[in-house]
């Protein structure tokens, strides 16, 4: 497996795009199967937010800057179909996940045409979820395979782990989720309001102060110099200059 090119940028297996994040969103009005979905997405290493009617849904993807949504079709206050009509009317354009009834295939013809792109039919298993979560982020990403590199350090976002020279790094929760966007990021700078949004759900006390705590532990782990701080700006990804 390649590690680093001429330039010595962080780079992933496939064309690197800007686009991936770590926030999702979900929609649902039955209790038990939203906190369900939460919690699979949670242990998977996404922050989640959730909603439980269409009206709820429909503001908060509409006004928060989400990587993808899971979407029941069957709303109270605003069905599914509408929400999602309305936010690709309004321009967004983060990848959905629509839940669909087994037997209503009219439901998930609909769901396609109003702007989805991706449909699982209930019951489900949670596993099936997160699958094809990862491969709509994937895709909306442009990429091909799950890991992501810079210099001596390797991400797998499907098994939420670090590694770097080939030894098993153990990050907190928030720290891989720190670590996953500066990668997926790779090459730009990273503010620390836009991390901030993309670290903590909606409920959380954001305060930036927090992210240098989070970003010292995770250099102080990896004993790595791949993260570099731009004065006044935020933080850049970039390989160790020996890997240059």
């Amino acid at each position: 497996m390649a590690r680093s090119r001429g330039g010595g940028a962080c780079y992933m297996l496939a064309p690197p795009n800007p686009e991936t994040t770590l926030r999702l969103l979900v929609v649902e009005d039955d209790p038990d199967l939203n906190r369900q979905l939460t919690t699979a997405l949670n242990e998977a290493g996404y922050v989640v937010d959730r909603a439980f009617d269409g009206e709820e849904g429909h503001f908060l993807g509409d006004s928060e800057p989400y990587d993808a949504v899971v979407l029941d079709i069957g709303l109270p206050k605003m069905d599914g179909i509408s929400v999602l009509e309305a936010w690709r009317r309004n321009g967004r354009i983060m990848p959905v996940l629509i839940l669909t009834a087994r037997d209503r295939w009219s439901d998930k013809v609909q769901g396609i045409d109003a702007g989805a792109d991706d449909y699982v039919a209930k019951p489900f298993h949670l596993e099936e979820v997160l699958a094809r979560i990862r491969a709509l982020l994937r895709r909306a990403a442009g990429h091909a395979q799950s890991e992501l590199t810079c210099g001596p350090v390797v991400l797998d976002t499907r098994t939420n782990r670090v590694s770097v020279n080939g030894n098993h790094i153990k990050l907190t929760s928030h720290e891989y989720r720190l670590l996953a966007y500066l990668m997926h990021h790779g090459g730009r700078v990273v503010s620390r309001t836009e991390l901030v949004e993309h670290l903590y759900d909606q409920d959380f006390d954001r305060d930036s102060n927090t992210i240098e705590v989070f970003v010292g532990r995770v250099r102080k782990k990896l004993d790595v110099d791949i993260i570099q701080t731009v004065r006044g700006l935020g933080y850049l990804l970039t390989p160790p200059t020996d890997a240059r």
